[in-house]
């Protein structure tokens, strides 16, 4: 009998996982058994995904049937292709074969190719590859953020608050100590997902051209703790309401730190700041297109190994194919001159010297940026993150390349101690509040980019799109039948670990 109990449990847990639900696949390297992370998964021939960092990718509800046709491809490997069935009779697990072949075999000549004569190429051909048409342009888009700060040292101290007695000092600065010990216990992250539509075309007006983008979401959500700062904008608006129940919301006051004073006023007043904040939608098109850019080898001031090779050197490491049967040179690169920043690889098309994908981390000792007055006015900032894979596909048409996939981390160093005087603005100006205040702290970005599927639109359907604006479903942790019905990038596991605080 119980035997009989278990088997039916048994056979509705198969009934239950069988129907209607994602399916999560693995990418693994035949030889090595290691996860490929960011292969191209093809579904039906509609729905573009990528594998994330760890090699995993979800399959959503609608292309989830057993006839369902995946193409799996990823640069120096035999495209394979499969069913959903082959996919469950594999465990899940998709294993690719190695397919590097060295490019003399079929050069005329056997001279190795010359790197530095490839990234003449590559720079000669950008304009080619990579710059828009400016056609009405379709673009399924699923963008993903995370933030996280994590403060070493965190001190807030009030150090003199008119007409308040030290007691009632005593008790504020021991609020505050509690603030900022939870921060440091609990360092706060972000997870923001967004699912959208995102249109572009080009038009001319008086001979200058003009970019046009609209936004269209279909799903919007956010991971975080609602019970924990989690920014700069949070633990800002919460020590305002510890430090700024000591000014008086009639008054004006202007800052001091230091020698340095501010000019600006500042007042509690609720009419004082009229500023209207920008919609959500406004922020995010403009986080899209300054992403985009940022990432076009073209156009980007940071991606130098790209579009000033005169700066680095380059190694050339052999040729391996790709999936449209083409050879692809492999380039790894390293700075020759101070202004190169970066080391890594480039894959190129022996075709038409496009750079396929770009794999790059900072050198090390080299910063993005930089302020250091540590010791002279206690401030000190540094971008000593920045690492990133960046893919490109080419155009249905055959002509020119756009942007498949892109994973960019960034981090910041901040160092800060310094007092802080609020001064009242009046016929006698006084001092009515004094803070010491001592910040070190790491805050750092991830974002991803994945084009799920591009395709044409028209001028007309562009202009007439009424954008709306849209906001986040707030999550205490990750739901994966948020989902289902999309093909998304799969989280990474510290993301499917996330919980919120009750």
């Amino acid at each position: 009998m119980q035997k009989n109990i278990f088997k039916i449990i048994f056979i509705l847990l198969n009934f239950y996982t069988g129907v209607a639900q994602n399916i999560t696949g693995k990418i693994i390297d035949s030889k090595t058994g290691q996860t490929i992370p960011y292969a191209n998964v093809k579904i039906n021939g509609s729905e573009n995904l990528v594998s994330n960092a760890e090699g995993y990718f979800t399959i959503s509800e609608n292309n989830s049937s057993d006839t369902a046709v995946m193409a799996v491809s990823y640069l120096g490997y035999i495209e394979r292709h499969l069913t959903v069935k082959e996919l469950k009779e594999l465990a899940l697990t998709i294993a690719l074969e190695p397919g590097v072949v060295e490019l003399q075999v079929v050069n005329v000549s056997n001279v190795r190719p010359n790197p530095l004569n490839i990234m003449a190429e590559v720079k000669k051909n950008l304009n080619l590859n990579y710059k828009s048409d400016g056609l009405p342009v379709k673009n399924k888009v699923f963008f993903r953020e995370s933030y996280s700060l994590k403060p070493s040292k965190l001190d807030l101290e009030i150090t003199k608050s008119t007409g308040y007695s030290k007691k009632n000092l005593q008790e504020v600065n021991t609020q505050v100590n509690a603030f900022t010990s939870k921060l440091i216990k609990q360092p706060p992250v972000v997870y923001s997902d967004i699912l959208l539509n995102y249109y572009t075309k080009t038009t001319k007006k008086d001979d200058k051209s003009i970019f046009l983008s609209k936004l269209e979401v279909i799903k919007a959500t956010r991971l975080k703790d609602e019970n924990n700062s989690s920014s700069l904008d949070d633990i800002q608006e919460k020590a305002s309401k510890l430090f700024l129940q000591h000014l008086d919301t009639t008054k004006y006051y202007r800052v001091k730190s230091g020698w340095f004073g501010s000019h600006d006023t500042i007042s509690l007043r609720k009419d004082f700041h009229k500023k209207e904040k920008a919609s959500q939608l406004t922020t995010k098109k403009s986080d899209l297109n300054q992403f985009i850019m940022q990432n076009n080898f073209l156009n980007s001031g940071r991606l130098t190994f790209v579009n000033q090779p005169e700066i680095y050197d380059y190694t050339y490491e052999g040729a391996i194919y790709s999936k449209e049967n083409e050879f692809v040179y492999v380039l790894s690169f390293k700075p020759r001159k101070s202004k190169a920043q970066y080391i890594g690889k480039l894959y190129i098309s022996e075709t038409d010297f496009a750079v396929l994908r770009a794999d790059f981390a900072l050198a090390e000792g080299e910063t993005v940026s930089g302020f250091n007055m540590k010791f002279l006015l206690g401030i000190k900032q540094s971008e000593n993150v920045s690492t990133g894979t960046i893919i490109y596909k080419q155009n249905s048409s055959g002509v020119g390349y756009f942007l498949q996939y892109a994973a960019i981390e960034t981090g910041q160093y901040i160092y800060l101690n310094r007092p802080i005087k609020f001064i009242e603005i009046s016929s006698e100006e006084r001092d009515v509040l004094a803070l010491d205040l001592k910040i070190e702290t790491t805050i750092k970005t991830k974002k991803e980019y994945l084009n799920i599927l591009k395709s044409e639109s028209t001028q007309t359907t562009i202009v007439n799109l009424k954008e709306e604006d849209f906001k986040y479903l707030n999550l205490k942790h990750y739901d994966p039948k948020i989902w289902k019905d999309y093909g998304v990038i799969e989280p990474l596991e510290k993301m499917k670990q996330f919980q919120a605080g009750d």
